[in-house]
């Protein structure tokens, strides 16, 4: 059935309209209507109906907001201090958010809206930053590699996500390898990952490297007493002769709460979209915490080089983790063109070297060698 203005009554704010039927779990929806009416778009959900381009989406929602949230005023308002128009501009979002969570019935679902939106605003411009360095390394025959290394449920993947959103396809690769093959087993174990190296012009983004060998496979018995004491004789060496190869190499390292798997676990098991990331390895991450732990100590402490060091960050905020992590990479590559009015200094809340990371984890474990 089609939506009709008739299923809407207008609201103060110029083309928006709240349903007169109260939907399932007792909310209503915002809609605002364009094009004579012949056109829906619900704005507060970002679904979109009759063909409404993303572009057009976006472009209602931003007047929308605007038109709810402004600090534009007359005169008097203009000779305000800019504190005094924060404050001013404050309350209005207060107001809006207390007004239309009343009509929606649910606050938390306006706020999480309303901030994933300011979020994205705020990530964009180092957004395009990365797709300057991107054409900068394309045109200069530059390679990165950028690996990220994490426990499981730490937000690799969707940091991953945001990085490359903009992106060109055509100039990066995320490489996410499963089991080694029984061919592969028996090869040099960096082999497979060589394999995969950048070439000229080429970021590629390691979803779990050669990093497994370190925590993942000792932990559940995927590679012997032996393996494991080589690939740390190995790595460093290793490493090295790839940035002697002229590749920028950069080292990630998401740090989540222990809480913080465990809140993401439940959440993948209960929703039917995110049960396939949920596996037998997963299960056991909780039970398994401090033997991880130990495997990652070590990890930080005998595989840092001074050319590609670990940056750790914390990432039971997602959206903290996915910016400071852009920051890290565009801190790593010197590219013509950079917007200086970005602050590009890591959040030192969020981002730790090694050594720092190491002390902290001493207190925590103290049989931890």
């Amino acid at each position: 059935m089609a939506i009709s203005l008739k299923d809407y009554d207008k609201t103060l704010f110029l083309g928006v309209y709240v349903s007169r039927k109260t939907y399932p779990e007792g909310k209503k929806y915002i809609g605002r209507f364009q094009h004579s009416h012949k056109k829906y778009l619900k704005v507060l959900g970002y679904s979109i109906r009759d063909n409404m381009t993303p572009s057009k989406a976006n472009d209602a929602f931003l007047i929308f907001k605007s038109e709810i949230v402004s600090d534009k005023g007359g005169e008097e308002n203009n000779l305000l201090k800019s504190d005094e128009k924060i404050q001013i501009k404050d309350q209005k979002i207060s107001d809006t958010l207390e007004k239309y969570a009343k009509i929606l019935g649910s606050p938390k679902k306006v706020e999480r809206a309303l901030l994933r939106r300011l979020q994205k605003e705020q990530i964009a411009p180092y957004q395009i930053e990365l797709i300057k360095m991107q054409h900068y390394l394309d045109s200069n025959h530059k390679k990165v590699m950028v690996l990220f290394e994490g426990r499981d449920a730490s937000g690799k993947g969707g940091a991953i996500r945001t990085l490359t959103r903009f992106m060109n396809s055509k100039h990066y690769r995320v490489v996410a390898l499963g089991k080694p093959s029984d061919a592969e087993r028996t090869q040099w174990f960096f082999q497979r990952y060589v394999a995969h190296f950048p070439k000229a012009g080429e970021i590629i983004f390691f979803d779990r490297s050669w990093y497994n060998r370190a925590i993942v496979e000792p932990v559940f018995g995927f590679c012997t007493k032996e393996e494991y004491e080589n690939f740390f004789k190995d790595v460093k060496k290793f490493e090295q002769s790839i940035v002697r190869s002229h590749t920028k190499l950069i080292k990630v390292y998401f740090s989540v709460s222990k809480d913080m798997q465990a809140q993401r676990f439940a959440r993948r098991s209960n929703d039917p979209l995110r049960q396939w990331k949920l596996s037998e390895v997963d299960l056991q991450a909780q039970s398994l915490w401090d033997v991880f732990s130990e495997k990652k100590y070590k990890m930080l402490r005998d595989a840092e080089i001074k050319e590609a060091p670990w940056h750790v960050i914390r990432s039971d905020d997602k959206f903290l983790a996915r910016l400071e992590t852009i920051k890290v990479i565009l801190g790593n590559v010197d590219y013509p063109n950079k917007n200086l009015k970005l602050d590009y200094s890591v959040n030192k809340d969020v981002v730790f070297g090694a050594e720092e990371v190491m002390r902290q984890m001493k207190k925590d474990m103290p049989k931890s060698k």
